[in-house]
């Protein structure tokens, strides 16, 4: 996806004047209202984000200016400070951090700008709305399906390890570990051997062999995101545990569920998010807050659960996705 994506050329020469030159705010009901949409990063569940701020955005006349900070602070910084300069009436963003992003979203707010955030949010009041799955649910749920497969299959217990993301988003890796926790605790005869940072796939790969052969009788693997999720299955393959040690995740893809329709029975159940009705949703609130109509501060959607024992749900989650994605 490139950096910065418009409506049109026109659109883009005006956005680049006026991170140059600096522009006011158009008069209030001149124009298609303006809204920026930063990504967080380029994965399949923000690229179904971006899908659904497009659907809501075409459906409501709105100009979307898209955007992608790409994991790097400096970069989200530059990109609310362009948007800041172009005038535009709200800005909907994955902050990268609770409270490096507050500064330059606070200076939005002051500008008249919007603010929502989606998926993360800042330590501020700055934010009119913040729109997200419900974390700790997430959690819940795949908690609950490791829960079950232990009982049934393990006789209750098991040794297992845990891959979160504590250090690129401290609050919402603790909701779901602790959700998580939550439901395999009700189980005394599991235990966490071992829990690790890693939520992107190469990290989580060399994270979870790591942890394959300091515990060689572990049992069970969770991990808290997609990155980690798919990191987790393919170390496992490539410990020649398949069948042996399972794994549960957090998010789904295209990836994720074809890896639940997979003979090889590594990955076991998912809980995933409503990416595209996060996405739509924070450009509904953002012209809601435009329009100055009643808006609820935070909007928590529930668990998405996938399972490869429930086959047809899965087959019918790709189907959808690629309707959304086409």
């Amino acid at each position: 996806m490139a950096l910065l994506r418009t409506a049109g050329i026109s659109g883009l020469c005006f956005l680049l004047l006026c991170s140059i030159s600096g522009c006011s705010k158009r008069p209030e009901g001149v124009g298609k209202k303006r809204i920026a949409g930063i990504l967080m990063q380029e994965d399949q569940f923000f690229r179904q984000i971006m899908f659904g701020m497009r659907d809501a955005a075409a459906k409501n006349g709105v100009e979307l200016l898209e955007a992608n900070s790409a994991g790097l602070p400096d970069k989200e910084v530059g990109l609310v400070n362009t948007y800041i300069a172009a005038g535009v009436d709200a800005i909907v963003v994955s902050p990268l951090s609770a409270k490096a992003s507050v500064a330059a979203l606070a200076r939005a707010k002051e500008k008249g700008i919007a603010v929502i955030t989606y998926n993360s949010t800042i330590d501020s009041d700055v934010p009119a709305c913040f729109v997200q799955s419900d974390q700790r649910d997430l959690g819940r749920a795949t908690g609950k399906a490791a829960r079950e497969f232990i009982r049934k299959n393990l006789g209750g217990k098991a040794r297992v390890a845990v891959l979160a993301f504590q250090s690129q988003l401290p609050e919402t890796s603790t909701e779901r570990v602790e959700g998580f926790k939550e439901e395999i605790s009700t189980l005394p005869g599991v235990m966490i051997v071992a829990e690790q940072d890693a939520w992107l796939p190469e990290q989580a790969v060399r994270k979870a062999g790591d942890i394959l052969t300091a515990h060689p009788d572990l049992d069970l693997i969770w991990a808290a995101n997609e990155g980690g999720t798919v990191g987790a299955v393919m170390a496992v393959k490539n410990s020649g545990k398949a069948g042996k040690v399972a794994v549960f995740g957090t998010d789904t893809g295209e990836q994720i569920a074809n890896f639940l329709l997979s003979p090889d029975n590594v990955l076991q159940a998912v809980a995933g998010q409503s990416p595209f009705t996060i996405g739509g949703l924070a450009i509904e609130s953002a012209l809601k807050v435009i329009k100055g109509e009643p808006i609820e501060k935070r909007i928590a959607l529930p668990a998405v659960p996938l399972n490869r024992n429930d086959t047809t749900a899965v087959r019918q989650f790709l189907s959808q996705l690629k309707q959304l994605t086409k």
